[in-house]
């Protein structure tokens, strides 16, 4: 009984967390973040996660940039190569 209680409080954890706590990230998601930064005329390479942000690798006017957007999609920090 103890098992189906620790299980059960487990997975009622797990679901509750945001999508990319666990390291991965939705199609949606996904898309959502591409289709904000491309119209800032973005080109989006990767999305991973870190520290509880999206982050975003990406070029813009020829530099590569490291974005970290937090859960509304607003950029919180940025990191480019110049």
């Amino acid at each position: 009984m103890k098992k189906l209680v620790v299980a059960t409080f487990l997975a009622a954890t797990a679901l509750s967390l945001p999508a990319h706590a666990s390291g991965e990230i939705d199609e949606a998601t996904q898309a959502k973040i591409t289709e904000q930064l491309t119209a800032e005329g973005y080109e989006v390479r990767r999305i991973d996660t870190e520290d509880g942000y999206f982050e975003v690798y990406a070029l813009k006017d020829g530099k590569k940039y490291e974005l970290y957007l937090n859960d509304a999609f607003e950029v919180v920090k940025s990191k480019s190569d110049s």
